[in-house]
């Protein structure tokens, strides 16, 4: 059996908060994770009031891109920070720079200093994302974290889906700039409960921390500069353009001088022992393909649900919000698995299982019924709530307390440069077909046909100047684009099951609760 090892010697570990002091804790934890998950979806709807009040239009789209940005570039940061240093003082900075972000994004006067606020909201969403997994898994022992985890990732599915509607029926019945007014109560009631009840053991320190800054900025500019590449490339520049090369190539200059500093520094911003353990190295590249695959259902299935099955927006988001369903309560029901088989024999199964659902999308009919791929969403997040977990979990448990907010950040990092990635990529991908599609097109109906996806979904929501066959012929364009997109996530799926099959040791290696937490 593969079965992860239990310590061969227990230890005396430091006394555990008791679960009613944890309680204002986990509480504030939520509250984190619930602003985070909504400032990222929250805007969507309410970018036609955003652009007619401030204008803009040409650039709204690093309303979205600079928190990303901001958000990616900063985790690895904030992950050596709160080793360092502790989590409290890390997550009471970010939470302040969001609320900070969030009153300016309020108070914006243009579009250019609304982008500027979401960029500094995103710096202190960094610092949330990363920084609440590792309170959760040093606040809980082995046995009880699958309980918080699955907490946290049900708060972080429902307010992802919920945003959306939110952000909707405030721009609609308010005025959008109450989508950033709401953060300040929520996010001060977090920051209350965490200054009040969070307390961390007092840790030694052998001389003065040291923070290596220049290993630092060299992560921010090659993150920003790639993540710049991969937003605009296709967008505001084709590939192959100057701009596009000059930023490809000014992240390889920049990512070789940050390899450089990082090896010569004494406390770098991202150690070689991320990469240098099995463990770690291999949970990353399956968590960088986790953020590919991901694009698919949270970006291109949308567009399918509306243009191709016909919905409206609502009800193509109740297709999209059944993986968010299953994913909590599989993650939920992980432990059981992994504590009997192990943490990577538990993710292989869920990732094995993910890569034949995302295989199968393309075979549904056409056009189908709403609940195809409302059962294919289900089944998926079913199958990747067994695979992320453990993992998580898995890495936390391997490393000590001093390591574990950089392995942890390590992990996320990596996942949010795949969703990068994959947005540039599967969105090639899409166009492609549909140009191929769009050529091929017969005589008949090719005059006046849009030729991009999302000139051809707005046609499809006003198909009054469409001829039916027309109509019909672009619903199949966007059938035929979006099942290659899910083959390229299927494949995906299948580069991080085999970074697990053949990089990933049989067994995670498991520290005691005592090894792993700082001396009282």
């Amino acid at each position: 059996m593969d079965a992860d090892p239990r310590p061969s010697a227990p230890q005396p570990t430091p006394e555990s908060p008791a679960p009613r002091g944890r309680r204002p804790v986990a509480a504030a934890l939520m509250l984190g994770m619930a602003l985070t998950a909504l400032d990222s979806t929250i805007i969507s709807t309410a970018v036609p009031q955003i652009v007619g009040d401030l204008g803009g239009f040409s650039v709204f789209s690093w309303l979205f891109s600079g928190y990303l940005l901001a958000v990616t570039v900063s985790l690895p940061l904030y992950g050596k920070l709160s080793d360092t240093f502790g989590r409290k003082p890390i997550l009471l900075a970010g939470i302040v720079v969001f609320l900070i972000g969030s009153l300016l994004c309020a108070g914006a006067w243009n579009m250019g200093t609304l982008i500027a606020s979401r960029i500094v909201q995103g710096l202190g969403g960094g610092a949330l994302q990363g920084t609440i997994q590792v309170i959760a898994a040093d606040l809980y022992p082995l046995k009880e974290r699958p309980k918080i985890q699955a907490r946290l990732s049900s708060v972080w599915a429902l307010s992802s889906v919920a945003g959306p509607a939110i952000g909707g029926v405030l721009a609609g019945y308010a005025d959008w700039r109450w989508i950033f007014l709401i953060n300040l109560p929520v996010g001060a009631l977090a920051l209350a409960l965490i200054a009040r009840h969070l307390h961390e053991p007092r840790r030694h320190r052998n001389g003065r921390p040291k923070v290596d800054w220049a290993g630092a900025l060299g992560v921010f500019l090659s993150g920003g500069l790639l993540l710049t590449a991969l937003v605009q490339g296709g967008v505001a520049w084709s590939w192959l353009s100057a701009p596009s090369l000059a930023l490809l190539g000014a992240t390889a200059v920049c990512a070789a001088a940050t390899v450089w500093i990082e090896r010569r520094a004494a406390e770098p911003i991202i150690p070689g022992w991320v990469w240098r353990r099995r463990t770690i190295s291999a949970v990353n590249l399956a968590f960088g393909a986790l953020g590919l695959l991901m694009i698919a259902p949270t970006v291109f299935l949308p567009t399918y649900a509306q243009s191709v099955l016909g919905l409206g927006p609502i009800p193509a988001g109740f297709v999209l919000s059944t993986m968010t369903l299953s994913w909590p309560i599989a993650a939920a029901l992980s432990s059981r698995v992994y504590n009997r088989v192990g943490f990577r024999r538990c993710a292989i199964t869920g990732m094995t299982a993910a890569t034949l659902i995302l295989a199968a999308f393309p075979f549904l009919p056409y056009p189908g019924a709403a609940w195809q791929p409302a059962l294919i969403m289900l089944l998926l997040g079913g199958a990747l709530g067994l695979f992320q977990l453990p993992l998580i979990i898995g890495v936390q448990s391997s490393v000590e307390w001093a390591e574990r907010g950089t392995a942890t950040a390590s992990i996320l990092f990596c996942r949010q440069v795949g969703q990068s990635v994959g947005a540039a990529l599967f969105g090639a991908i899409a166009n492609a077909a549909l140009a191929t599609r769009l050529t091929d097109a017969p005589d008949a109906i090719r005059p006046g046909l849009p030729d991009d996806l999302d000139s051809i979904s707005r046609a499809l929501e006003h198909p009054g100047t469409l001829t039916d066959q027309a109509a019909d012929y672009l619903r199949r364009a966007v059938d035929t684009a979006v099942d290659h997109v899910y083959l390229g996530s299927a494949t995906a799926a299948l580069l991080a099951l085999l970074a697990l099959v053949f990089l990933a040791p049989r067994r995670f290696p498991i520290r005691t609760e005592a090894e792993t937490e700082p001396e009282s």
